[in-house]
């Protein structure tokens, strides 16, 4: 019987053979004690392209971003694309682009010292509702083709939305993004409230987030806002963020790829950084100068916002003061429609705006705080919350066409868990049109 540290060696010979130097600390790993990590070897980079993702633009009807990872001994990337056909003749039309590449260098609590290279290119003047194929690498190792499709100008626009994933990301996350696909196949982009991993700069978390999402995300565009655990102590971004996303940069100044916009025809999505909100004064208040002047402007029927900290929380005795205090006026005063949280562990919506000092119910944005991971907090019954759940892994599915937004949020299981529609009349005035299961709330200690 082959032991495990044989197995590890035989598989780390093989990546040699193969031509795939693994790399850590700048090493090859055979170099290193890697029987330490066993499980962890198919984390580590090597010369073929891994973490590939597709990255949501701020013009997202004609650009993509896409980004990738090798070993730290290769210094330079290519990706190549073309339109897509129903056979194979695409590859022989391909245009080849070369990556823009940056150095990283990270290590955290008792992983080792890891060394790659992070390469990343903006694909721009894309057609609209056109499908596109792409492959990235060298002509040392390619990754496989995926294929990608750009939205239509005139139609409905659809996306996922995970609360934190956070906590044993690949082994027990993976799940809810697989079930996602498997209940609605296509959707435009994904969207991430926060706390995708649990240590800022952990690689072997980021790795596990990137198995989880696997091929999904290298094949729908996702965005992503940051939350507190993308943030070591001090307000210190992680390492990983800038390297391996590419998200806009039409934020306020310093907050670049944290704090952003991307427009569709009818749909403005802004991206808010809460961790900055919250401990630094002067980029809370840049974002919220940022805001106010954005939604002056802004000419969308619809509009979501997302960050991490919940305006109102549904872990008990829990409150984002900054959020309340600075945050939720504005909201209201330029009548934002749904606002997408994380942080809590919990799942609960509802619409609450504020008028002559007191909280009016049922009016407002409407607020969602969900959990995608299996880490999970205690949830209380305030008076806003129309559905609510505690101990349970859920994703939302959301499509947005003329005046109607559809919102569905199921279990890791695919059970229907929640469900309404916002209707907007010709004054911007939404109704709220509930489709609340009849199952039974999760609320109780006994939920399986």
């Amino acid at each position: 019987m082959i032991n495990s540290k044989s197995l590890v060696l035989s598989v780390l010979l093989l990546c040699l053979l193969c031509g795939f130097k693994l790399e850590v600390s700048g090493k090859s790993i055979l170099d290193q004690d890697s029987v330490s990590f066993p499980d962890k070897v198919h984390l580590m980079p090597t010369a073929k392209p891994d973490r590939i993702i597709l990255n949501l633009a701020a013009n997202p009807l004609e650009a993509v971003g896409i980004n990738w990872r090798t070993a730290a001994s290769e210094s330079t990337s290519f990706l190549q694309f073309a339109v897509a056909t129903a056979g194979p003749a695409f590859s022989k039309k391909a245009e080849t682009v070369t990556a823009t590449t940056s150095y990283l260098e990270t290590q955290q609590d008792d992983e080792p010292v890891i060394r790659a290279h992070y390469h990343e290119v903006d694909l721009t003047g894309l057609t609209p509702g056109q499908t596109y194929v792409y492959r990235v690498g060298s002509d040392k190792v390619w990754s496989e083709w995926f294929q990608f499709k750009m939205p239509k100008k005139d139609g409905p626009v659809s996306l996922f939305y995970f609360g934190d994933a956070q906590n044993d990301v690949s082994s027990k996350w993976s799940r809810v993004i697989r079930e996602a696909c498997f209940q609605f196949p296509r959707v435009d982009f994904m969207l991430y409230a926060g706390d995708l991993i649990n240590y800022e700069d952990a690689d072997f978390e980021w790795g596990g987030w990137f198995e989880a999402g696997s091929f999904v995300h290298a094949s729908v565009p996702v965005m992503m806002t940051p939350g507190n655990h993308e943030y070591a102590k001090g307000v210190i971004l992680s390492k990983h963020w800038k390297p391996q996303f590419n998200l806009p940069e039409n934020g306020p100044e310093g907050l670049e790829e944290m704090a952003y916009e991307v427009n569709y025809p009818d749909l403005k999505v802004i991206s808010l950084d809460a961790e900055q909100i919250d401990e630094i004064p002067a980029q809370k208040m840049a974002q919220v100068k940022w805001l106010r002047e954005i939604l002056e402007k802004n000419p969308k029927k619809w509009t979501i916002i997302t960050f991490h900290y919940p305006i109102y929380s549904t872990k008990p005795n829990r409150i984002n003061e900054d959020m309340l205090a600075y945050i939720k006026p504005v909201l209201e005063e330029y009548k934002v429609d749904m606002v997408l949280q994380g942080h809590d562990h919990a799942y609960a919506r509802g619409r609450v705006t504020s008028k002559n000092g007191k909280e009016l119910l049922g009016e407002g944005p409407m607020y969602v705080v969900s959990v995608s991971g299996p880490k999970m907090y205690d949830i209380g019954d305030d008076p806003w919350m129309d559905r609510r759940a505690y101990m349970t892994q859920l994703f939302q599915w959301i499509n947005i066409g003329g005046d109607q937004l559809e919102y569905q949020a199921l279990t890791a299981t695919g059970e229907l868990y929640d469900a309404f529609i916002l209707q907007k009349d010709e004054q911007g005035k939404n109704t709220l049109i509930n489709h609340i299961p009849a199952t039974k709330e999760r609320v109780g200690d006994n939920n399986p």
